[in-house]
């Protein structure tokens, strides 16, 4: 029980740091949240207004507080972005466009630097907690970030097909309903996975650990037992 308690609280405190904060995705979230609702209960062109206007309320909020505005800033410049295709498009779907672009260009990504040997999670993980480029480079480190940048490239195509067919539809409703799904609570479980996974990757490699490498420690190696 005290390693599984151990475990969840390394995940919260390891979560915290890659999102830069304790709650720092209510941000990001609350503009979908509201439009989900409006859609649902007033149609969808209230909908896009109330995402938006809350979108602005939030970044109001952060910068009258002194906090950090990076997520309420991107939850803007999504709901602004989306507002401004689906009036382009006169079609409320066309709310949803930016982030089907986005999930395609993602999961993009992550073949392509798995193929060029330079995957997209050694990338995160190394601006996140600077650590040195050359260590996720390792023949028994880069293996464990190429199969997490797989499994983010499944995550991110799989969704993609389900957004299509619904937009095609015009299923507002049900693409809105998807969309919250698969996103934050879809990352949150997906950040975990890949944590879990990837320590547990790195000991069967028995590559270096960081400090390790850093001190360029010869094997056998302890190996990596916090952080990915």
């Amino acid at each position: 029980m005290r390693d599984r308690t151990g475990r969840f609280r390394e995940l919260v405190d390891e979560f915290r740091l890659v999102m830069g904060g304790k709650k720092p995705w209510i941000d990001a979230l609350l503009p979908s949240l509201v439009f989900l609702i409006l859609n649902a209960t007033a149609g969808v062109w209230p909908a896009i207004a109330g995402a938006s206007g809350l979108a602005i309320l939030l970044v109001i909020f952060r910068l009258v507080r002194r906090r950090p505005v990076r997520y309420a800033l991107g939850g803007l410049g999504g709901a602004l972005l989306a507002a401004g295709i689906a009036i382009g498009l006169s079609r409320g779907e066309g709310y949803f466009v930016p982030g089907m672009v986005s999930g395609a260009g993602t999961s993009l990504a992550c073949l392509v630097t798995v193929i060029i040997r330079r995957p997209l999670a050694a990338w995160t993980s190394a601006i996140t907690r600077r650590w040195p480029l050359a260590w996720y480079w390792h023949p028994r480190v880069r293996p464990a970030y190429s199969e997490v940048t797989l499994l983010w490239f499944v995550s991110f195509a799989a969704r993609l097909p389900v957004q299509v067919i619904l937009f095609q539809r015009g299923a507002t409703l049900a693409l809105s309903t998807a969309n919250l799904i698969l996103g934050w609570p879809s990352l949150v479980l997906l950040l975990a996975g890949s944590y879990l996974f990837g320590l547990w990757r790195l000991r069967k490699l028995e590559g270096p650990s960081v400090e390790e490498y850093r001190r360029n420690t010869p094997p056998p190696w302890t190996g990596q037992q916090r952080g990915f």
